[in-house]
């Protein structure tokens, strides 16, 4: 079984709720392997949507990158940027949203909820499936006789839902059960690819 919790609330509230559960931290302040799985960390070469040629550092600068303010267009220097800091483009500092560039050289301005489904959602899959699909395997196996519960800082798992963010481990569980948004997946594209595993606390 996955869940999806806070990171919010202590530790101690959750194991009484859920006891013998395994808490995993998929945010990007995780201080094991399973930084891997926040759509901050660098993995580097992944494909920006409807955008030939170009890659990004991570999924955030990939939805960052493509949003259009009025103030300021796409910035493709995101793309590059591999801290896992300074990512945020803010309504502060470039005024209102216009909306999500389809490509880089697209003209198409994509709605918050039409960016999810063809941007963010996307191309989260696609690291699932290329670079972390061995983390993504214990996970699925380990849920299969314990409980895991996924922190986060958002929760949010309702892709219609425009008013919260997008819990990105509402995605991982989606994608390992098989459910909406990922419910048509192949569930061998999963396997572990790389070979060696990681340390991450889904053995214990």
């Amino acid at each position: 079984m996955i869940i999806i919790e806070s990171k919010r609330k202590k530790q101690e509230t959750l194991l009484k709720k859920y006891p013998n559960a395994i808490l995993a931290d998929v945010t990007s302040s995780a201080t094991d392997g399973l930084v891997r799985l926040s759509p901050f960390y660098p993995h580097g070469d992944i494909p920006v949507p409807f955008s030939e040629g170009y890659t990004a550092s991570c999924v955030e600068a990939i939805w960052q990158g493509l949003k259009v303010f009025e103030g300021s267009d796409v910035d493709v220097s995101l793309f590059n940027n591999n801290t896992m800091k300074g990512l945020k483009r803010t309504v502060r500092k470039y005024g209102r949203p216009l909306g999500h560039r389809k490509g880089v050289g697209g003209t198409e301005l994509l709605g918050y909820i039409e960016a999810r489904k063809q941007i963010y959602i996307p191309t989260y899959r696609w690291v699932l499936e290329n670079k972390v699909a061995d983390i993504i395997e214990r996970l699925r196996k380990a849920s299969e006789t314990k409980t895991i519960i996924l922190l986060d800082y958002d929760t949010n798992a309702d892709v219609e839902n425009a008013s919260k963010p997008l819990s990105h481990a509402s995605l991982i569980k989606a994608y390992a059960e098989g459910i909406y948004p990922y419910g048509d997946k192949d569930t061998k594209s999963a396997q572990g690819k790389h070979g060696k595993e990681l340390e991450i606390p889904f053995d214990d």
